[in-house]
Order: C-alpha cells, then sequence, then structure tokens
C-alpha cells in the first residue's frame, strides 16, 4: 500500500470504472501512522450512467424475485442476493434506514419495535415529464395490499403496525412472515434491504420468556444464507468488541468477506475520540469495510427535525470535524447507499448463473411432485371410479413384480419381496429342517423297551420292525410345527410386501382408501394361510403314515446289521508274524453247565436289566413290579438290536428331510403366495369397487390437500421468477 497516499488527496487518479471494494490509505500530516479505510473507490457516475441504469435494473429483477416468491415465506427455495440489517435495540437500525430513505416512515417506540422482517424495496424513479398531483412522485407500495399508492408515509408507518399486530397481536411477540414495502422515489438509490428485529437479552413486560432465542433464530435464518450480505449496525460510543450484530455475524462470516459495518452515534463519542482505528480495520477487520453515520436523536425526533436536515447537518458534521474532513466523502448516508448499492449489484452478477439454475431445478423438482398427487378428482366425469379402479390394478401388479424381483424400486441395500420368501424356504425353513436331530428325546432304554414291547409274549429272533416303525413316525411328526411356523413366516412377508406398496404417495393421498386396502388384504392373507396349514399337515401325516422301506436311498436291515455287527466287532489286531492275536477275554459259550441254566443267571436273564433294584434281588415267584422299566446297562444283544434301530431311524429321517425341504414350500407357493396372486385382485374390486362407498374412500386427506396447494403456490412462484430471469 506504500506511495499510494495521494490517491487519497486527488481523487482524479481512480479509474473511472473501478466498481470493485478496495482498501485505501491515507497519509495524514504529523507524521501520522498510515491509516488503512476499507471502502468503495470513488467512482465517476457520468462516465458510467448506462452501466448503472443496468444495475439499477438488476436490483429491480431481484425485487421482483422476492415478491414472486413472499407467497411462500420462509419456504423459499432460492437463495437471493439481499442485504439484512441486524444490530441491537439501541444502535440506531432504523434511524439508519429512515436516513437511507429520506423519510420518517418507520414505526418508533420503546422495547422491540420491529416485530416482523420488513423487506424494504427502494426503486430509484425519475420524475415523469407533465407529473401532476395524481401521479405522485414519491409513494410506497405493500405486497399486501397491491395497487394502493400510500403517498403519506406516516400512514405507511401505521399500516405496518397494523400488519404487524394481525399476525403477532398487541403483545410484543415477534413473527418470522416478512412485510414488503416498496418505495419509489427519485431521491433514493435502487437497493433491497430486510430490516430484522433489533437484538435483546432480556424480556420486557409480556415479552416471551425465549425472546431473545427467537430474536436469534429469525436473524439467523437471514444471514446464515451464503448470498445474504450482512449489514451490521453498531453504535460508536460503545465497545466494538461487544456489538452483538458483529458478534452474530462473525458466526455466520468468519472471515468478513460479506459483512459491512455501520457505526452510528459518532457525532455523541466523547470529545477527543473518534472511528478512526476502526474504519483503519485495527478492532475488528471487515474485508467490506465500515462507514460512519450521524443519525438523528431521540430529541431531534421529538422536535420534528426532518431528515433532510439531519442528513445536512450529518454532512457538515464530517466536513468539519478534524479527523474525518479529509475523507468525507467516504463517510455519512449518502456514501452508505452508494456502497450498499454497489456492492448489492456486483453480487447480484455473481450469483445471478446460480439462481438461475436454482429456479430451473426447482421448478422441475415441484412439477413432478405436484404431478405425483395428481388433479383433484372429478366426479361427474367418473374420475372417482377411473382412479380406483387403476389404484387396484396398479397395487396387484406391483404385487407381482415385487414377488417376481421385477420391481423398479430393487434395493442395493438389503433383500426384499420375493428375496425374503426364497430366504425363508432355502435358508430358515431348510436349515431348520436339517438341524432337527432324529434320535434327540430317544434314550436308549426307550428303544429297548420299545423292542420288547413290540415283541409280545415271544421274544423276536430278529430286530422287529415294528419298533422302528414306533419310534419313526413319533420322530417325522416333529417336522410339523417348523412347517407350519414357515407358513406364519411367508404370511409375514407377503403382509410386508403389501405394507411397503402402502407407503407409496397415492395412498397417502386417501387414508380411507389405504386403510381399507390394509384391511382386504390382510384379510385375504389370513383367509389363505388355514389352506396352506392344512396341506402342510396333510404332507407331514402322509409321510407319517406310510413308513417306505422300499425307498432306494433307505438302508436294508441286513445290511444295517453288518455295519452294526462290524462297528461291535471289529477286525482282530494282527501279530508280528502276519497271525491274528488271541483273544484275550475267555469265551463263556460253555462256562454254564447244564445245572446251572436252571439258576438265576448272572446277567439276570432276557428282561433281567427291567428287574435291577437298588439293594434288593427277586426272590423266587415274587410277581413282578407294577411298573416295570428298563435300568441296567444293556447286553451285546440289546446293544446291537438298538444301534440298528437308531441306524434305520436317521437313514429313513433323511429321506423324510429331503421331501419336507422339497414339499413345503412347494405347497405354500402354491396355496398362498400363487392364490395371492390370482385372486387378490378379484378380492379387491369385489370389496371395494363399491359405487355407494367409493366417494368415502377416495377423499383426500388434508395433508395431500395442502401440499398441492403449496406446490401449485411454488410452481407459480417459480414459474414468475423464471419469466422475470428470462428477461435479464
Amino acid at each position: 500500500m506504500e506511495g499510494r497516499g495521494d490517491m487519497w488527496e486527488n481523487g482524479d487518479n481512480l479509474h473511472p470504472n473501478c466498481w470493485e471494494v478496495i482498501a485505501w490509505p491515507m497519509a495524514v500530516q504529523d507524521s501520522t501512522p498510515l491509516l488503512l479505510f476499507y471502502t468503495l473507490s470513488f467512482i465517476n457516475f457520468a462516465s458510467i450512467a448506462s452501466t448503472f441504469a443496468m444495475d439499477e435494473e438488476l436490483i429491480q429483477k431481484i425485487n421482483k424475485l422476492q415478491d414472486a416468491f413472499a407467497t411462500v415465506g420462509q419456504n423459499n427455495p432460492v437463495d437471493l442476493p439481499q442485504i439484512a440489517v441486524i444490530g441491537s435495540q439501541s444502535s440506531g437500525k432504523s434511524s439508519v434506514l429512515e436516513n437511507i430513505v429520506g423519510k420518517d416512515f418507520l414505526p418508533r417506540g420503546s422495547g422491540i419495535v420491529t416485530r416482523r422482517p420488513l423487506i424494504l424495496q427502494l426503486v430509484n424513479t425519475s420524475i415523469p415529464k407533465g407529473s401532476s398531483e395524481s401521479e405522485p412522485v414519491e409513494y410506497g407500495e405493500f405486497l399486501h395490499l397491491p395497487g394502493k399508492k400510500f403517498t403519506d408515509f406516516s400512514e405507511i408507518r401505521n399500516e405496518i403496525v397494523k400488519d404487524t399486530e394481525l399476525k403477532t397481536g398487541k403483545n410484543a411477540g415477534i413473527s418470522s412472515l416478512p412485510i414488503n414495502l416498496a418505495i419509489y422515489s427519485p431521491n433514493v438509490l435502487t437497493l433491497t434491504l430486510v430490516d430484522l428485529p433489533g437484538l435483546t437479552k432480556v424480556p420486557v413486560g409480556d415479552q416471551p420468556r425465549d425472546i431473545e432465542r427467537q430474536i436469534r433464530e429469525m436473524i439467523m435464518k437471514y444471514i446464515d444464507r451464503p448470498n445474504a450480505i450482512i449489514l451490521s449496525v453498531t453504535a460508536a460510543n460503545t465497545d466494538l468488541a461487544n456489538s452483538d450484530g458483529l458478534k452474530l455475524a462473525r458466526e455466520v462470516d468468519p472471515e468478513g468477506t460479506r459483512t459491512i459495518g455501520v457505526l452510528t452515534k459518532v457525532d455523541l463519542m466523547d470529545k477527543g475520540t473518534d472511528v478512526i482505528d476502526i474504519l483503519a480495520g485495527r478492532v475488528i477487520p471487515l474485508k467490506l469495510g465500515y462507514v460512519p453515520v450521524v443519525n438523528r436523536g431521540q430529541k431531534d425526533i421529538d422536535n420534528n427535525k426532518s431528515i433532510s436536515k439531519a442528513l445536512e447537518y450529518e454532512k457538515q458534521f464530517f466536513l468539519n470535524h478534524p479527523a474525518y474532513s479529509n475523507k468525507a466523502q467516504y463517510c455519512g448516508t449518502p456514501f452508505l447507499s452508494r456502497k450498499l448499492s454497489m456492492i448489492l449489484n456486483h453480487h447480484i452478477k455473481a450469483t445471478l448463473p446460480e439462481i438461475k439454475s436454482k429456479v430451473a431445478m426447482n421448478l422441475s423438482k415441484y412439477e413432478a411432485e405436484l404431478e405425483q398427487l395428481g388433479n383433484p378428482l372429478d366426479d361427474q366425469a367418473g374420475g372417482t371410479a377411473n382412479t380406483i379402479l387403476s389404484i387396484i390394478t396398479e397395487f396387484c401388479n406391483d404385487f407381482c413384480m415385487v414377488l417376481d424381483g421385477h420391481s423398479n424400486d430393487i434395493s442395493s441395500y438389503e433383500l426384499s419381496g420375493g428375496a425374503r420368501v426364497s430366504f425363508v424356504f432355502h435358508e430358515l425353513y431348510s436349515n431348520g429342517i436339517k438341524s432337527i436331530d432324529p434320535l434327540e428325546h430317544v434314550k436308549d432304554s426307550d428303544i429297548r423297551t420299545i423292542l420288547y414291547n413290540s415283541s409280545g409274549s415271544s421274544p423276536a429272533l430278529f430286530v422287529a420292525t415294528s419298533a422302528f416303525e414306533v419310534i419313526v413316525k413319533k420322530q417325522i411328526h416333529r417336522f410339523e410345527e417348523p412347517s407350519l411356523k414357515c407358513v406364519n413366516m411367508v404370511h409375514d412377508e407377503l403382509v410386508r410386501i403389501a405394507n411397503q406398496l402402502l407407503t407409496r404417495q397415492k395412498f397417502k393421498r386417501f387414508p380411507q382408501l389405504k386403510e381399507q386396502f390394509y384391511f382386504v388384504v390382510t384379510n385375504f392373507l389370513k383367509n389363505s394361510v388355514f389352506p396352506t396349514n392344512k396341506i402342510v399337515t396333510d404332507i407331514v401325516n402322509m409321510e407319517q403314515c406310510y413308513i417306505n422301506t422300499a425307498h432306494p436311498d433307505f438302508v436294508s436291515g441286513q445290511k444295517a446289521l453288518n455295519i452294526v455287527s462290524e462297528k461291535m466287532n471289529p477286525p482282530k489286531p494282527m501279530g508280528a508274524d502276519g497271525r491274528p492275536l488271541p483273544n484275550t477275554r475267555p469265551s463263556n459259550s460253555y462256562e454254564r453247565s447244564l445245572d446251572q441254566d436252571m439258576n438265576l443267571p448272572k446277567d439276570n436273564g432276557f428282561f433281567g436289566s427291567f428287574f435291577q433294584a437298588k439293594n434288593k434281588r427277586p426272590t423266587i415267584m415274587d410277581p413282578p413290579p407294577s411298573i416295570l422299566k428298563a435300568s441296567g446297562v444293556l447286553s451285546e444283544r440289546e446293544q446291537m438290536e438298538t444301534d440298528v434301530i437308531k441306524l434305520l431311524i436317521q437313514s429313513y429321517y433323511n429321506i423324510v428331510k429331503r421331501t419336507m425341504i422339497d414339499m413345503i414350500p412347494k405347497a405354500i407357493m402354491l396355496k398362498l403366495v400363487q392364490h395371492t396372486r390370482d385372486g387378490l385382485q378379484k378380492e379387491l374390486l369385489k370389496e371395494l369397487y363399491n359405487p355407494e362407498s367409493m366417494g368415502e374412500l377416495m377423499k383426500e386427506s388434508e395433508t395431500t390437500v395442502q401440499r398441492r396447494q403449496e406446490c401449485k403456490r411454488m410452481i407459480d412462484a417459480l414459474n414468475k421468477a423464471d419469466q422475470v430471469l428470462n428477461t435479464v
């Protein structure tokens, strides 16, 4: 910055078309250090009149965009460039705005006066030739009162108060619904400002207890937008570090790239003090700089001092003050207005392509949503009957497509639709059947008891097949429970598919229809479960009824006997000479003599294991106990027979497992899934396609009606915005 101090002394050295915000040094007498002012360059308006007129048109286009989006309130989808004015209650925000306008028009009083955002659109108008009293030169118009021109600015103040109280009541509450006011005057620069409620900390009177939070949240909605320029108003006779406005601005704009500082009450500072250090950026630097202004005090307002006189006083103050006289042209309200207008113009030019893109994108989005919401039904044209028929047909087609895996909404995140049914069959049911142990809850002693009972009064010479059948039939019955559970799982999956389809927009539109759809579909599926359970139970009973020992995969009795025999009598180990080693266990084949055969056998005889008591041996001809249970160790013969029965059970059980895994899913598909595919549409038509109840079923929800209206308002606003942007 060195070597450019003469620029402050000679404005003619500045480039006439320089628009950007820059930092200017100023050489001060008496060896005062260089001071750095952040300000706009000097503009030669005569040489850029046409360009400035084009820029004014740009701001007017933004004003039209704001008017277009005023009907959608805070839901504006497009971030428009605007200047948001923030500051504490006593900072002088209202006075700054009135000085910019040149009129006394804002409400005044104690406490919170600005209780709703005021979107202030200033439009520069040239004085028309041959103007008459019927053609006011300066006037205001409210968006909520189109066509009504307010030439008396005190009436503008009254209307602001009236419309504010209409939305917030007469207490000190606030509302985020903005008031749009346009002021047309040849004495203003084209500019758009948003006056926000002043920051406060302590509720006064009947203000809400959380008034500070409410105001803060409202302000943040405006200044947090990237396209918002923040005009932070701070009283110069207070500590800048404690400025509420700057503190809030720093939260959303930490680098100070889109914040402008306005220092009010400069004339009220203590004698010998000034704001030179703040303007030089030594305290809290802002890239858009600070502008000092002088406003009317409360005494001036009470004495009805006009704003024109206040502006003249401000001009003389800066011209005559020793600290500011050198650069008085960069101080005061007129310079602030020019600076704001130029910054806003520059900002609009930079963001215009983005605004066009967002308008086009949101227009397509809301048009698609409106199409999805549909038009209101026309009963006279048979619209209700056609709509319900279309919904039933589409629902059934989508149901089948989801089952077949042909849906357009195939998920890459999780299994859905028919894939979940397949998972039930081939994972849950299949693995569940395979995990059933055929010998679970079957003890060797139980098998032995059945063997004896099935032999009757004559001990069997061979393994009794009846014992095998008795046991295997009991075990086959265990397949019934998991098979019926599989039916319920598939039923739940079909209900799940129906619920997913019922979440679509068409059913949100007609809540009564959705409720009846759910009732009919779930009732139909529930009724379909009974015949499905019947056929599943029949399949299990079929397997239980006839034991096919001639099945090619079933191990024969002789083969089972050989396997068990080989297991019990493994080959003898061979000696070093290649001969089998002698049996170390002596044979007892001939140990017993003829007399000994009449004695009580050592192993307690054929049924010996049924008579073992703890400490008592039965005497000769004692009657048998009332209950005979096997309790001893199995004999060699009993062990062999038991092992043979177990082997036969396992072999046949595996055959039945394969049958269950194959047949049960087929039965469920036939009686439940396919039955639903074939009969659901017929059932829906029978229950819902009824002219008497059709009107009630097709009654739209309040949410749908409200959302359709919102979409129409948004589309209307976006279309207007698009038309405005097409003229740029």
